[in-house]
């Protein structure tokens, strides 16, 4: 199901520092997600967004955007794919992603693009003109075998299409990499599964692995996560609640294991573990701004 909503605000500032990315601000367009990932966190009842499935689209967004835009004195790296992942497939139909980016490149700022879709290569001529001040396309990857990935993310591309679509853009000068997080416990915790992710990374023109050995349960997102594993690994439930409890954190338990083979893997493939930033800075001058729509 499709509503179509008209929000009062569209960019947020983001707490800082952003050690992870580097973000100033993020934005999302649409409210829920197609790609269905039985991990996520955006499930949580402390976001209050109700049923993922349950999509809702921004249809003023891009009036927001152009307005509140070149208000902005501080140039920072704009987050797209904080709540949900901005190049769901009904992106095909609304195209207010690609809106956003033409306004962001017309006002000088840089952005961050977290994703699962290869549907990001549509606009790779907008993301290599912010490139020039600065653009980076990171893709979630928390396995390598596309027939794990097909079960626990069931609604977005697999990872070899991901890897493919991180090649394409690698072939075109825009910096990109993994999000190796999360990483399931009892299913994706294995070396051999670390290790598949680097080197497909390396192989597909990736520059840095961020890596997050576990996942987050909170009220909401674990209830929905254990009936998937209730349904789709039997047992695994028990072996949750025996290892975490109610814990928020649940990290892997060989978390030293992973570790170590994560760090011998990406030394090898000469890959970092942090992903180069853009620092907010003041705007030197006025960006001229220009029309969104033509006559």
């Amino acid at each position: 199901m499709v509503t179509e909503i008209k929000s009062k605000t569209i960019l947020n500032h983001v707490k800082q520092p952003d050690n992870w990315f580097g973000l100033k601000y993020n934005m999302n367009i649409y409210r829920g997600c197609q790609h269905q990932c039985i991990y996520c966190d955006s499930r949580s009842e402390c976001y209050r967004l109700g049923d993922l499935a349950q999509l809702r689209v921004k249809v003023n967004a891009l009036e927001l955007l152009e307005d509140v835009l070149p208000r902005k004195r501080m140039l920072g790296t704009i987050g797209f794919g904080s709540m949900n992942d901005a190049y769901m497939p009904i992106e095909k139909e609304y195209r207010l992603v690609r809106g956003a980016l033409e306004i962001i490149s017309s006002q000088g700022f840089p952005i961050h693009i977290l994703t699962k879709s290869d549907l990001v290569l549509r606009d790779l001529d907008l993301i290599q003109g912010i490139g020039k001040v600065y653009a980076a396309v990171s893709f979630t990857v928390t396995t390598a075998d596309d027939s794990l990935a097909g079960i626990i993310e069931p609604g977005a591309p697999r990872p070899s299409a991901r890897f493919q679509a991180m090649q394409a853009l690698s072939e075109e000068g825009i910096l990109t990499g993994v999000t190796m997080m999360p990483v399931l416990p009892f299913l994706e915790d294995d070396p051999e599964n670390i290790r598949g992710i680097v080197r497909e990374a390396k192989k597909h023109g990736a520059s840095y692995i961020i890596p997050a050995f576990g996942v987050t349960l909170r009220t909401g997102s674990r209830d929905y996560f254990y009936q998937k594993l209730d349904v789709h690994f039997p047992g695994m439930k028990d072996k949750y609640l025996q290892a975490f409890g109610q814990s928020y954190q649940c990290g892997v338990p060989n978390w030293r294991e992973l570790s170590e083979v994560f760090k011998v893997e990406m030394q090898d493939a000469g890959l970092e573990m942090r992903i180069p930033i853009y620092k907010p800075r003041k705007k030197s001058r006025a960006i001229p701004q220009l029309p969104l729509f033509e006559d």
